[in-house]
C-alpha cells in the first residue's frame, strides 16, 4: 500500500477491519484509581463499568507523541510514500497536537495529521474511506482530502444516562451538568465542529432515544447511507436502536453495533447510547 493510514484506539473499527484495510493503530491510555496507565485495549468496557460503578476515578490521556511517531515512522520503513493520520477530535483530546508533533519529527513533507473533528466512528467513517482510498492508488492528498472530506459528512449523535462523567473529565461545561443533573435532564447530545453540545434537552431515557432516531433519520437523508450504532453497558438499547434504523432506511443502510472502549465509555458513562451517520454510505468489506 503506497499510502499508509493510522489512527488511534478510539476510532473502534468494526472487528477485523482494522487489519483488512491495513490500518495501523496507536492506543490511548486509561488510569484507574492512580493505579498507573495502561493502554485502553488492555482494559475491557465491562472492567470500565465496573469501576465506575463502584465509584473508582477513572481517568484518561491522549496518545503520547513518541508513540505516535513509532508509529509513523514503522509504517514508512516498511516501504509507504506516506502517511495519513486521523485522530480523535482535537477539542476531546491532546492526541492531535502529539500527532502534529510526531509527524514534525519524523517527516513533515510525507506524513498528514488531520483532526476528524468527532470519535468512535465518527472517526472510524474518515478512517476507513482513507485506507479504502490509499489501497486503490490514490496519492497523499487525494488519501488526506478523503479523510477531510468524509469527515465533514459524518454526524455523531448519543445520549447519556449523566452529565456527571462528561463534566468530570472536563468535555462539557460544569453548570451545563449541575443544572442537567439536578432536573434530571436525558439530553441528546452532538459533535459539532470537534466539540460536545447539547442537541435538545428531554426528561427521560426513550424520549431521548426517539429524537436521537430522528435526528439520524434526517442526517442519513433518502439515500443509501453508513450508520454504526454505539453504547456502553446498554446494548438492548443499542440493538433496538439499530433495528429501528434498519427498518426506516431498509436496504439503503449497513449498520454496525459495537460497545466503546474505555477512553470514550469513562466520559459518557454506563447507559449511554450514540450512532454516527455516513449519508452516502460505506461499502461492507468483502
Amino acid at each position: 500500500m503506497p499510502i499508509a493510514v493510522v489512527t488511534d484506539s478510539t476510532a473502534y473499527l468494526p472487528e477485523g477491519w482494522a487489519e483488512q484495510f491495513a490500518v495501523r493503530t496507536v492506543p490511548l491510555q486509561v488510569n484507574v484509581g492512580g493505579a498507573g496507565a495502561v493502554a485502553e485495549s488492555d482494559f475491557t468496557p465491562r472492567e470500565l463499568t465496573r469501576a465506575l460503578e463502584r465509584k473508582q476515578r477513572v481517568t484518561t490521556s491522549g496518545a503520547a507523541s513518541e508513540e505516535l511517531a513509532k508509529a509513523y515512522q514503522a509504517a514508512l520503513d516498511d516501504g509507504a510514500d506516506g502517511v495519513v493520520a486521523v485522530h480523535l477530535s482535537r477539542q476531546l483530546s491532546a492526541t492531535w497536537d502529539a500527532a502534529r508533533l510526531a509527524a514534525r519529527e519524523v517527516d513533515p513533507q510525507r506524513i498528514r495529521v488531520v483532526d476528524s473533528r468527532s470519535a468512535a466512528m465518527g472517526l472510524g467513517f474518515p478512517v476507513l474511506a482513507a485506507a479504502d482510498a490509499a489501497r486503490r492508488g490514490a496519492d497523499l492528498d487525494e488519501v488526506e482530502h478523503t479523510a477531510i472530506a468524509t469527515a465533514g459528512q459524518t454526524t455523531t449523535l448519543f445520549s447519556v444516562q449523566t452529565l456527571e462523567h462528561l463534566r468530570r473529565g472536563g468535555r462539557i461545561g460544569t453548570a451545563a451538568a449541575v443544572l442537567g443533573t439536578a432536573l434530571a435532564i436525558k439530553p441528546v447530545l452532538h459533535v459539532r465542529e470537534g466539540r460536545i453540545e447539547v442537541l435538545e434537552k428531554v426528561r427521560t431515557t426513550s424520549r431521548a432515544m426517539d429524537r436521537m432516531l430522528q435526528a439520524a433519520l434526517r442526517s442519513a437523508g433518502t439515500g443509501r447511507a453508513a450508520v454504526a450504532v454505539h453504547h456502553l453497558a446498554a446494548a438492548d438499547r443499542a440493538q433496538e436502536l439499530a433495528d429501528q434504523l434498519q427498518e426506516r432506511l431498509g436496504n439503503s443502510v449497513s449498520c454496525q453495533i459495537s460497545e466503546v472502549g474505555a477512553v470514550i465509555g469513562a466520559h459518557i458513562g454506563p447507559g449511554a447510547v450514540g450512532v454516527v451517520v455516513l449519508p452516502g454510505g460505506w461499502r461492507v468489506p468483502e
